[in-house]
């Protein structure tokens, strides 16, 4: 490998210092305008004698991205590697963290250009493959079609089955209205704040949706200002700490519950018929929109996913959505927001709250899941409580934070499981996240 790259260096130096023409050369560097003009300001010498061979290698440096490269970039490119070590070692996450470590590498590769030269490599040159996929990202193109997978391969069994699990999915919202206050406390302008606390929501694509609606750095502020655009700083603490699900969680769970709690064995879910399967997200899509209706989006896909699964005639489409589909739109949707963070616009001060933020919104969610089950089981009767345990799996980690629950609940008791149980509460969440987004995005769009 290292002799074919040798080969490909030399081969390049030598047909940029002899082979090419002195005059298609000087047409190069016109064409190039003001950021040629630069570079041969900066690194061709007053001398016109100066072997052209040289010039050449002075050209070529000035052009790599070694002589290009700042801190922020080779901080950055360590981001992404750990990304990729965290999902290939440990697999948190792996569908989400490699593409978006690989897109972190990609967007943070350091090339020349001081604005004199259209370089259309990256997601911020117009005109670029990069840029244009990234358009998905700012217009909230790709977040309805991860909905719409998620619905095509959600089953709503174990909430319809026991309903009284959607105030568990509710109350772990909770991170998210907590967070907005943190976040103006710190601040933020008011719609800053909102696209923040949907973080709390631990759902990627609705952080991302939201964020692309409040702050993308184009709306206009009250006071004439624009907001900060903030989508690739959300959407990166957003799915990091999906994926630290597994290491954040537990703890919280074990010291907010007794040894006796985390030993409570819940009831079998019912059977669940075949119509309600299939009336749940008819009534659920009209109910939940009409709600709040700036979900729509989100919700509508959700659902319209979920009846293309339960109806029983629609098997191939369900299949594309919740298979093919939603695999594509992973990998653009990672990529594109991992290489939205380039070191010059991903390192603020900002984005460093924006990550203190995230994982405050995370521990207060898992926090008030595990609390309100606790308060559940003051009402209910003895013979039909609720683990609190699976109360963590209302933060809507789509199946992380429910596998969470099963394993903490199989330490406690190595047959006691809890996953059927969790599963309520966690496919809540994806619902009440929503919702939340909704409302946000209602008084604050």
């Amino acid at each position: 490998m290292w002799t074919m790259l040798a080969l490909l260096v030399i081969t390049s130096l030598a047909w940029m210092a002899f082979v090419r023409p002195e005059q298609e050369r000087q047409q190069v560097m016109a064409d190039t305008a003001v950021a040629s003009a630069t570079v041969a300001t900066q690194y061709q010498p007053s001398d016109s004698q100066e072997p052209q061979f040289v010039s050449g290698l002075k050209q070529f440096w000035a052009f790599t991205g070694f002589r290009n490269a700042r801190s922020g970039n080779l901080i950055m490119m360590a981001v992404g590697l750990l990304f990729i070590f965290l999902a290939i070692r440990y697999e948190y996450e792996p569908l989400l963290l490699v593409p978006i470590g690989t897109g972190i590498l990609i967007g943070n590769i350091p090339f020349f250009s001081d604005g004199g030269m259209n370089l259309q490599v990256g997601i911020y040159q117009q005109g670029s493959v990069l840029n244009y996929l990234y358009f998905g990202v700012l217009k909230g193109v790709y977040p309805p079609l991860i909905f719409l997978g998620i619905g095509a391969m959600t089953d709503f069994s174990s909430l319809i089955s026991n309903p009284r699990l959607l105030l568990l999915g509710a109350a772990a919202q909770v991170g998210i209205f907590v967070t907005f206050i943190g976040a103006l406390l710190l601040g933020f302008s008011m719609p800053e704040a909102g696209a923040i606390g949907i973080i709390g929501g631990a759902d990627g694509p609705t952080a991302i949706f939201l964020s692309s609606r409040l702050a993308n750095g184009v709306n206009l502020l009250p006071d004439g200002t624009t907001v900060k655009n903030l989508i690739g700083p959300i959407a990166i603490a957003a799915y990091s700490y999906m994926a630290l699900v597994p290491v954040i969680q537990p703890p919280i769970m074990r010291l907010l519950t007794s040894k006796k709690e985390r030993l409570i064995r819940m009831k079998p879910p019912r059977a669940v018929t075949k119509t309600e399967k299939i009336l749940f997200p008819i009534f659920g899509l009209l109910l939940t929109c009409f709600i709040s209706p700036s979900a729509l989006p989100l919700l509508g896909m959700l659902f319209f996913g979920n009846i293309l699964k339960e109806s029983g005639v629609t098997k191939r489409l369900a299949e594309t959505a919740r298979t093919s589909l939603i695999d594509i739109v992973t990998i653009m949707i990672g990529l594109t927001v991992g290489a939205s963070t380039q070191a010059d616009v991903f390192l603020t001060k900002e984005s460093v709250l924006i990550f203190g933020l995230g994982a405050a919104a995370f521990a207060v969610a898992t926090t008030t899941g595990v609390l309100f089950a606790k308060l559940m089981n003051v009402f209910l009767p003895a013979d039909n409580k609720i683990n609190p345990l699976i109360g963590n799996s209302g933060v809507s980690a789509v199946p992380d934070s429910a596998r969470v629950s099963e394993m903490e609940g199989l330490k406690a008791d190595k047959t006691n499981h809890l996953l059927m149980h969790a599963m309520g509460p966690n496919v809540a969440g994806v619902i009440g996240s929503a919702i939340a987004a909704g409302i946000l995005l209602s008084y604050l769009g």
